[in-house]
């Protein structure tokens, strides 16, 4: 609730001390906040001219600040589209629920855990690999993994410790976010390649149901076959365990692949 500059240095510095110095800060243009709570303006505000205390120590840890330009929901548009969906499913799951503040943070964390676990272009080249590289790479030098629990998803409350009721509410985030993201990296592929975006050699991910949180089935398009009118219909897919015959709508080309 703390607006000033001194808090506000506070907070990155936190920040820093968990994820690193970073060089560019990027964040929504001033624009973006209209309507909403006179805090986040305040805050914005603050960014587009901050004062000298704020000024002097961006300056002083060679910190860009950069904004999004007005208007312009496209900037960004894959990772705003993610944190929207989890928002959005964080609310309907969460509804009234009354949860402590050690609760909330675990949650949290958890979700920032899945959201880190994304991946986004391929390691190598080589057609054997499937390692991919992850956001999680950029915090930890490596995937970001889950610690396995059994998913208790449609377990009554009643039936649950209170601790266990955070992993019933990250997984239930997991499942809706996890569907979500998968569906936008489809429409984005349709949207930005030709109708034929999907090549043998891509490295993709299979829409899987009930897949544990931060577990995602990646695989190379071995084969694809088109259908009588001359698009892509189906393909063929190796994974880790095995060779896999998929409809279109159950493969997703990365955000960031070898074909663009």
């Amino acid at each position: 609730t703390d607006l000033s500059s001194e808090a506000f240095i506070a907070r990155l510095k936190r920040f820093f001390a968990r994820r690193g110095k970073s060089s560019i800060v990027y964040s929504d243009n001033a624009t973006n906040f209209v309507g909403a709570q006179s805090e986040l303006k305040r805050l914005s505000d603050m960014l587009k001219k901050p004062d000298e205390n704020v000024s002097a120590y961006l300056a002083s840890e060679e910190i860009e600040w950069k904004f999004s330009p007005p208007r312009s929901p496209n900037f960004g548009g894959l990772y705003e589209a993610g944190v929207k969906s989890f928002k959005y499913h964080f609310r309907r799951v969460m509804k009234n629920t009354k949860v402590s503040i050690e609760e909330i943070l675990t949650i949290i964390s958890q979700i920032e855990r899945i959201l880190n676990s994304r991946p986004l272009t391929p390691l190598s080249c080589d057609p054997t690999d499937l390692s991919v590289l992850t956001a999680g790479h950029f915090i930890i030098g490596r995937p970001i993994t889950s610690v396995v629990e059994p998913e208790i998803i449609h377990t009554p409350d009643n039936r649950l410790r209170r601790w266990q009721r955070t992993t019933k509410v990250v997984q239930f985030i997991w499942k809706r976010w996890h569907r979500d993201y998968l569906n936008h990296l489809q429409q984005r592929s349709k949207w930005q390649f030709e109708k034929n975006y999907l090549k043998i050699g891509s490295l993709v991910l299979l829409k899987e149901d009930n897949l544990p949180p931060c577990k995602w089935v990646i695989g190379r398009v071995k084969d694809v076959i088109p259908g009588s009118e001359g698009k892509i219909r189906v393909a063929n897919v190796q994974t880790q365990s095995g060779l896999y015959r998929r409809g279109i709508y159950k493969i997703c080309v990365l955000p960031m692949n070898n074909n663009e």
